[in-house]
């Protein structure tokens, strides 16, 4: 799936996690120094920016469909390789890498397992493929509130739910189809505070992912009605957002 929004865009909506779950997806790989590595669907760079202030510029290189956060890469990490590319095409040659990540991706890919085989076509042997996606089966992310919205108004729309890897267990059993070998799983979490409703209400209308997809094809009074039964559901401001994200990780 390309994100054609711009990168600050992404940032308001969902930077704020995907900079917390990060640093932990990279300890749960278990990075060594001098290791080079691939970050697919690197979208504005969070874990891109992670992976730069470990392992050095020159180590990094990154790829997402979507050209404006090739741009936005390119511009906030001279000197890395940033790419367009999807995950099912990785432009580069056979155990280049160390390890290859994708952060909030494979819930979005065309083909899960063959995207997760081409990370590990990319990475040489006994390497490490690790990726995460939000618990949306389990309603535990910052967009909970709002698909329990959406189901409670009956709108039509399909929640994020049913994406790969997004019920307990299932991203490892697709490291396991992809025919990564000692897979193991764990659970990263993120916490964002909110001074405000709008503050947490706004990004949605930026139009990122199919959240914001969404929000943006509904006419002014569902919209509103959306906006309301969010606010009926979410804690009084101030309030916190405590997110989990399933993780796996596979040797090659």
């Amino acid at each position: 799936m390309s994100f054609d929004v711009p990168a600050e865009a992404y940032d308001r909506f969902m930077g704020v996690h995907s900079r917390q779950l990060a640093p932990q997806l990279i300890d749960f790989a278990r990075l060594a120094a001098g290791d080079r590595a691939l970050d697919v669907g690197c979208g504005p760079g969070a874990l891109t920016t992670e992976l730069v202030m470990r392992l050095g510029a020159g180590s990094v290189a990154a790829v997402d469909p979507s050209e404006s956060f090739v741009v936005a890469v390119r511009e906030r990490h001279p000197g890395i390789d940033v790419r367009c590319a999807s995950a099912d095409e990785l432009p580069y040659d056979k155990g280049v890498f160390d390890a290859a990540f994708a952060q909030l991706v494979v819930h979005f890919m065309t083909d899960p397992v063959a995207g997760l085989r081409e990370m590990a076509r990319v990475t040489r042997t006994e390497g490490v493929v690790s990726a995460c996606v939000w618990d949306h089966a389990g309603e535990r992310t910052p967009l909970a509130f709002f698909w329990r919205a959406v189901n409670e108004l009956g709108l039509d729309a399909r929640d994020e739910s049913g994406l790969p890897g997004a019920r307990e267990g299932h991203l490892r059993e697709l490291f396991d189809a992809s025919g990564l070998r000692d897979v193991r799983g764990t659970v990263l979490e993120s916490r964002a505070r909110y001074s405000s409703f709008d503050e947490w209400w706004e990004p949605f209308g930026y139009g990122v992912g199919p959240a914001g997809a969404l929000v943006q094809k509904l006419d002014a009074t569902k919209r509103a009605q959306l906006r309301a039964r969010c606010l009926g559901l979410v804690p009084p401001a101030p309030f916190e957002i405590v997110s989990f994200a399933w993780a796996a990780r596979g040797v090659v």
